[in-house]
């Protein structure tokens, strides 16, 4: 199973390595457990690839990358639920009876256990079981009857779920958008080449320009010189994942055309309108709910002011593994004494899942003399799982789902707690509901998963 991650692909005339290594740092908030890479070796006419569990830097600290002497990749960044073991590392890499296949993947396909089952009867033998080996061999066998594009589009009508791959077949590379876009990727150029990556920084980072998001549904391939584009199904549906906007993504991203920052500035804005509150001032809580609590304040006309320092040693919690998360949470942030000793608080932050974090920083808050702690959410109660690749994957782990409003007020000890309504969500990113996968704030997905309600499964299936 794949989870939140990180994928790039680069034609670059010179500096493969480099160029890849810098995207995968630019995407490091993505996942944080694993990095690699995967490239065509022009000598030996194969993929090679390396890859290590860690951060992007600790990773290639002592890889010498003049041994890159192609002039085309494949890069990913990986989180999981669980602690990560050396194989779930990617790019990965697969020898097949039509070349070499190398897969990134970001996303989920939730009929992944349907699909190996079907290839293990037709005699394919799984090392790794995972969804990109499923991908990969269906490929190899699509191809016996057709070409490459149409063995991709053929395995694509077959795959449910979200995903962003980044694919080479021997020295091709390209780019692929799930049918609904949940997971985004974008296309851009830069000095001497073309990348394809799951945000715009990872351009930017490269000095590049942005040309647009990858579509839909469409595949893309990058070359030194040019890039070709395949509409392999054409879909009229969209379902993005709000929670880029909201989370995920970083600020200064754009995707499917939307600055993160603006959408964040006008979340808060609409959440003080929504859920207004009278108290002294506004602390965002580092980095998540900084977006959002400008825009809080702007709106509300309170002053904002830097109350909760982040400790920058520690990773993101979000997306750590349970275990490790609840121990670090303590070490995550630390009150400014002066900014909340004997005022009113209103603490803005992106989202809500276990309350845990919420809680811990609550008291803190109290217990370095905040008068009163008032909380104010940007996105809607996470009430359901997500299935396409954030963890939020069982109704146990989301307070929401079995409390209140008023419950979980008191559960985090708060003065006061309000969310931003579904409406104020889609208003400020500036698209409508059903252009949006909106699933774990309404327990309605764009894509049937068993056991739950669907948007719109049927006008999918109509792909086929």
């Amino acid at each position: 199973m794949n989870e939140k991650c990180g994928v790039a692909a680069v034609a670059s005339r010179t500096k493969l390595g480099e160029n890849l290594y810098v995207t995968l740092a630019a995407l490091q908030h993505r996942g944080q457990e694993a990095a690699g890479i995967a490239f065509y070796d022009a000598d030996g006419e194969e993929i090679k690839s390396f890859k290590g569990l860690g951060m992007v830097d600790g990773v290639f600290k002592n890889f010498d990358f003049s041994t890159v002497n192609g002039s085309r990749g494949i890069g990913h960044v990986y989180y999981s639920i669980a602690i990560s073991v050396p194989e779930n590392a990617q790019p990965a890499l697969f020898h097949t009876g039509v070349g070499d296949i190398a897969v990134g993947h970001n996303g989920i396909i939730t009929n992944a256990e349907e699909l190996k089952k079907e290839l293990m009867e037709k005699g394919h033998h799984f090392v790794q079981g995972s969804e990109e080996e499923s991908f990969a061999y269906m490929i190899a066998d699509f191809m016996k009857e057709h070409g490459f594009e149409n063995a991709v589009k053929s395995a694509m009508r077959k795959m449910k779920g979200s995903y962003a791959f980044v694919l080479m077949h021997d020295e091709r590379v390209f780019g692929i958008r799930d049918p609904l876009g949940i997971r985004p990727l974008i296309l851009g150029k830069i000095e001497d080449g073309y990348v394809i990556a799951s945000e715009s920084v990872a351009i930017d980072a490269l000095g590049g320009e942005i040309i647009r998001d990858v579509m839909p549904g469409e595949m893309i391939e990058i070359t030194e010189d040019g890039y070709r584009t395949y509409e392999l199904i054409n879909s009229k549906e969209r379902a993005h994942c709000f929670f880029e906007y909201v989370y995920f993504a970083r600020a200064d991203s754009i995707i499917d055309g939307k600055e993160i920052y603006k959408v964040r500035q006008r979340l808060g804005e609409i959440l003080a309108e929504e859920q207004p509150v009278d108290a002294d001032v506004v602390i965002p809580i580092p980095d998540s709910g900084r977006a959002h609590a400008y825009g809080f304040a702007r709106a509300s006309g309170l002053p904002l002011e830097e109350g909760l320092m982040k400790n920058r040693y520690i990773a993101r919690t979000f997306i750590m593994p349970k275990n490790i998360r609840e121990k670090l949470i303590q070490l995550k942030v630390n009150p400014v004494k002066s900014a909340v000793k004997g005022r009113r608080v209103v603490i803005v932050d992106d989202s809500i899942v276990r309350g845990t974090t919420m809680r811990k920083i609550v008291n803190l808050l109290r217990k370095y003399g905040a008068k009163e702690v008032h909380v104010r959410i940007a996105s809607p109660p996470i009430i359901a799982p997500c299935y396409f690749g954030i963890d939020m994957t069982t109704r146990e782990q989301l307070i929401a789902s079995y409390s209140s409003v008023e419950e979980i007020r008191k559960k985090i000890n708060a003065d006061s707690l309000g969310y931003i309504s579904i409406d104020g969500l889609t208003r400020a990113i500036g698209m409508d509901k059903n252009q949006l996968c909106l699933g774990c704030v309404t327990g309605k997905y764009p894509v049937k998963v068993d056991g739950e309600d669907t948007r719109f499964q049927e006008r999918i299936e109509k792909w086929k």
